[in-house]
């Protein structure tokens, strides 16, 4: 099996800056985890919240501290700091190849998709984001890593886009039309459209719904489990960046 993991993200309209920070880190027994926090608001305020809740997590997560305890950390080190006046969502998406899960760790209100077997299920229940109260606890969910398996995590930018419009985006079916196979490969196959390409989708979908004036800094990550068989194992990650 191969884990590929892509990015799409914009920034509000009208925003120096976005609220959303994404890392990624190697976990030290083997995966990885993408972790995401949306600071509460917009701008350059929002963007030192977010940051500060990422860097406390992947700290601990490159520590071998697991991800439902390093929410835990986050969330209390940032009402420490900000004596409870300011939030974040936060969420941790890991790869574990040490327990062979996929390990996803919200505390967000807005759901987590995951594909597989051809069904979408809702990772939807109450979750509470990061920094408001001392003990806020994330919610957990370990499944088994399998080929074919689709997940997608984004911030409430695509939760909300179109509202000013009076529209709204139809994750389930917007979900279920991208995922559907294009193609089959040699031995007739389904082949579904890569994790970029659904990110990227998504995301684009979000803006139209928004006019092109995203409403909400939007963050759209997408981790896909697929066949490999290429020998030797060669890692690779691409990122693009405009200036």
């Amino acid at each position: 099996m191969e884990v590929q993991i892509a990015v799409a993200k914009v920034k509000k309209y009208a925003t120096s800056e976005s609220g959303d920070t994404l890392e990624v880190v190697e976990r030290p027994n083997g995966g990885l985890s993408v972790v995401l926090a949306d600071g509460q608001s917009s701008g350059r305020g929002a963007k030192r919240i977010s940051n500060m809740v990422v860097r406390k997590v992947i700290s601990l997560l490159a520590e071998g501290v697991r991800d439902g305890a390093a929410a835990r950390a986050a969330s209390d080190y940032l009402f420490t700091e900000r004596q409870g006046r300011v939030q974040a969502t936060l969420n941790i998406l890991s790869a574990d190849l040490q327990t062979r899960t996929l390990v996803v760790t919200r505390n967000n209100p807005a759901p987590v998709l995951v594909r597989t077997g051809g069904r979408l299920h809702h990772l939807a229940e109450e979750s509470t984001p990061v920094g408001i109260y001392r003990g806020t606890r994330p919610v957990v969910t370990e499944l088994p890593l399998e080929t074919g398996m689709t997940v997608i995590m984004f911030t409430d930018g695509v939760v909300h886009a179109g509202a000013r419009y009076g529209r709204k985006l139809d994750l389930e079916t917007t979900i279920q039309a991208l995922c559907a196979p294009a193609e089959e490969d040699e031995d007739g196959t389904p082949l579904l459209p890569s994790a970029e390409t659904l990110a990227e989708a998504l995301l684009q979908k979000a803006l139209r719904l928004d006019e092109g004036r995203p409403t909400d800094d939007i963050s759209v990550v997408v981790l896909q489990v697929v066949p490999h068989q290429e020998e030797p194992r060669i890692r690779r990650m691409l990122v693009r960046l405009p200036l």
